[in-house]
């Protein structure tokens, strides 16, 4: 599900930035890329965290740890480009929406599908 989600960014995301070239920002394409990359990257290890934590019977402190962790070095690295002015917050943003709608849309495909594990609902009938 990660593939669909990242190979959609990426289908999104490049014509985009080839259009945002065009408008007066000059770090806006490298923004949205970025943007973009940093969202499929904190999806990737959001889902390593939690195919950690189904495997256990309950949360343990490593979990807890490392989701903070990701979302500390997340906010400085954002922070970070946007202080040497390598990357504009609305660009970063415009990548995380990109990234955020298509995890909303993939997986609403995903959980419409029929799953191969359960059985089919059959109507009760007396």
């Amino acid at each position: 599900m990660i593939k669909k989600i990242a190979r959609n960014t990426a289908i999104i995301l490049i014509p985009a930035a080839a259009v945002a070239t065009l408008l007066p920002w000059k770090n806006l394409p490298l923004s949205m890329l970025i943007g973009g990359l940093l969202g499929i990257l904190n999806i990737r290890a959001l889902a390593w965290s939690v195919e950690g934590v189904l495997g256990t019977s309950s949360v343990n402190m490593k979990m807890l740890f490392f989701g903070q962790f990701r979302f500390v070095m997340l906010a400085l690295v954002v922070v970070l480009l946007a202080y040497l002015r390598l990357a504009t917050i609305p660009g970063i943003m415009a990548g995380f929406s990109v990234v955020f709608s298509q995890v909303l849309f993939v997986g609403i495909r995903q959980a419409k599908k029929p799953s191969d594990t359960q059985p089919p609902i059959r109507p009760w009938r007396p």
